[in-house]
């Protein structure tokens, strides 16, 4: 693995790699790489193709509302190619990448009139990655109970609705850990509970959600809102006259506040200035009694609300930088307030991204083609170096999903990093653009059953929310060495089979650990074609094994996705009492039921490691066992069919 840097304002050509050449022209630098290359892979979180080949890519964090296409709320300037060649562009300014034949990227200069570093690695795309993430900040391991399930609604508004979610959880038998709410605030200030006495006392209901093994997540946004036609909010307004008077936002280039233009998402207001500490120490001094009372961390939505050049900010970064550095600014001053035991949910960032997890992918709408852009979404987000990433199963606006798009997604979410249900209510900001049916836009379990009266559909879903609790062991180890690597959890089969040209534009398939998932996709379809690479493959539901290097018709039926376990690998697994999948084993993250290590192949080594202290290294060859716990004192079984 080789490592080249080059200051762009000094270099007059890329002497260290005779394929890559060099041309500044006044305020532009163009790069053109001319190598033989069939894929390239990163620019972030990319909802229409992994491999980009093909495709002029901008790295412009902008926003837009479901069926995202070329557009990202994460682009990343970093990428890869096949060939074993990464590029960097350490830069905030928005570049353009055109992989034609021949790849040019055409590079301006910030705000201050200077061309950005930019660094070419030359290795094995899990040296490329690694080496990426090495210099701009390994990710940033987040609690064990941020694996489990996640369950969000945007129209949980009063602590009876709260109540309910838990009766329900409860009735149905489901495990959750943790819950988002959204519409929590009073929807003027974004820091002060409803006020008309729909929270009869928060610390009491976080208290009990925390017993029964729930965290919580509050929604934010990062504006100071101008309110709508007709509402006068008292506080708001002292808001924004103190804001407004100590120089809190970001400003135009006369001095005046800039304001989120007209059309866009909060259109009319301020949006404050997180490059300046006062700023910070203001913004946070509103927030610091949630986490007093036991707040689990935040939903921070938003941040793509830089649209022109000439504003600027404390820190002397103009409109050029900030349309892709305000949203990092904005998580990266939540991410220092809430600490490392408490967790994010943002939809915006730029490079660097990794160091505040946890990503999520935005606003789709419950259709097929959005399941499919989703998959494209996480494996790109992974191959950019942000490895805890989500998304709201089956979408989360207009019509509900139909019951086969749901629980093929939810057969999906279980092996993502983040498995979560979110929905938006009939009557909620989206409800004119997107309407729902059925009187409501909840995705619940339950709700789901309810509106299409499939009494067998709560068994059926049940059996993959306990399915997530019994892999939470495999889940959060692969975590952790996500953390130590830089690599992904949700690995592109190129990552592991770096040679083998039929991978390369496998875009439907992924990695999790030793764990290859194939999800289904298209509807009416109960089965698919898979392509095992090199090596023997377990399937995890039948036990029947497979020779690699070879495509197959997999037949999986309604209920399952084909997932297979490579020949040398195992699984850790917490499980019920008759230690099979999909066993129930509750909420709990700090300690095991059964914990059990599944097995594949007749030769291999597994070292599993967790949050409790644990770690235990397992090697088997020719059905000889041999387990050494390293540290910790653990029971566990080892065990031949699950």
């Amino acid at each position: 693995m080789k490592t080249y840097k080059y200051n762009l304002n000094s270099a007059l050509n890329i002497e260290d790699l005779d394929y890559v050449f060099l041309k500044k022209e006044n305020d532009k630098c163009t790069i053109t790489i001319d190598i033989d290359y069939q894929a390239a892979y990163g620019l972030g979180e990319r909802f229409n193709c992994i491999n980009q080949k093909g495709q002029t890519v901008q790295s412009h964090v902008y926003e837009k509302f479901c069926n995202q296409g070329e557009i990202s709320y994460c682009p990343i300037p970093f990428f890869f190619t096949n060939t074993g060649l990464g590029v960097y562009v350490d830069s905030w300014v928005i570049n353009e990448f055109d992989f034609a034949d021949t790849i040019k990227i055409a590079i301006s200069k910030d705000s201050s009139d200077k061309f950005p570093e930019i660094y070419f690695f030359v290795g094995k795309p899990k040296e490329i990655i690694s080496e990426y993430v090495s210099l701009t900040g390994k990710p940033f391991i987040t609690p064990k109970w941020s694996f489990g399930p996640w369950i969000s609604a945007n129209r949980w508004n009063t602590e009876e609705l709260v109540e309910e979610q838990l009766e329900l959880l409860e009735k149905y038998k489901f495990p959750a850990n943790v819950m988002v709410l959204e519409a929590w605030s009073d929807e003027a200030t974004f820091y002060r509970w409803n006020e008309n006495d729909e929270w009869k006392n928060p610390k009491e209901m976080i208290d009990k959600l925390h017993d029964k093994g729930i965290k919580l997540l509050l929604w934010q946004c990062p504006v100071i809102k101008k309110m709508e036609e007709g509402r006068f909010h008292k506080v708001n307004e002292e808001d924004w006259e103190y804001v407004k008077q100590n120089d809190l936002c970001i400003k135009n280039a006369d001095g005046s506040p800039y304001t989120i233009k007209e059309g866009r998402w909060f259109s009319g207001s301020m949006i404050p200035d997180f490059t300046n500490e006062e700023t910070i120490k203001w913004w946070f001094q509103k927030r610091q009694h949630l986490l007093d009372i036991g707040v689990d961390g935040f939903k921070t939505d938003g941040g793509e609300f830089v649209y022109d050049d000439d504003i600027k900010a404390h820190n002397g970064m103009t409109g050029i930088e900030l349309k892709n550095a305000y949203a990092s600014s904005y998580v990266q001053a939540y991410h220092d307030f809430i600490g490392k035991d408490r967790v994010l949910f943002s939809r915006a960032g730029y490079k660097g991204q990794q160091n505040f997890p946890m990503q999520w992918a935005g606003d789709q709408q419950s259709t097929w083609d959005e399941l499919r852009h989703i998959i494209l979404a996480g494996i790109s987000s992974g191959m950019s170096g942000v490895p805890y990433w989500g998304f709201d199963i089956a979408g989360f606006a207009g019509e509900l999903p139909s019951v086969e798009l749901y629980e093929r997604s939810t057969q999906l979410a279980v092996f993502t990093p983040v498995m979560q249900w979110h929905s938006e209510p009939v009557g909620g900001q989206f409800s004119e653009i997107l309407p729902g049916v059925k009187g409501t836009n909840d995705r619940s379990p339950w709700n789901m059953a309810l509106c299409y009266q499939d009494e067998d559909l709560i068994d059926r879903l049940r059996y993959h929310y306990n399915l997530r609790m019994n892999l939470l062991p495999y889940i959060y180890d692969q975590a952790k060495k996500s953390s130590e690597t830089g690599i992904p959890m949700m690995k592109h089969l190129v990552l592991e089979y770096p040679n083998d040209e039929l991978v390369y534009n496998i875009e439907d398939s992924f990695m999790l650990g030793d764990i290859l998932v194939a999800p289904i996709i298209f509807e009416g379809k109960t089965d698919r074609e898979v392509y095992l690479p090199d090596g023997m493959w377990t399937n995890l539901w039948t036990g029947e094994t497979l020779t690699g290097n070879k495509k197959y018709l997999i037949k999986s039926g309604k209920e399952r996705i084909p997932v297979f376990l490579r020949s040398g690998g195992g699984i850790a697994l917490n499980l019920g009492e008759d230690k099979k999948l999909g066993s129930y084993v509750g909420n709990g993250t700090e300690e095991y039921n059964n914990l059990c290590f599944y097995l594949a192949g007749n030769e291999g080594e597994y070292c599993f490691s967790d949050d409790l202290g644990n770690k235990i290294l397992i090697t088997w060859k020719d059905g000889i066992n041999k387990a050494e716990v390293l540290s910790g004192n653990i029971q566990f079984d080892i065990i031949n069919n699950i």
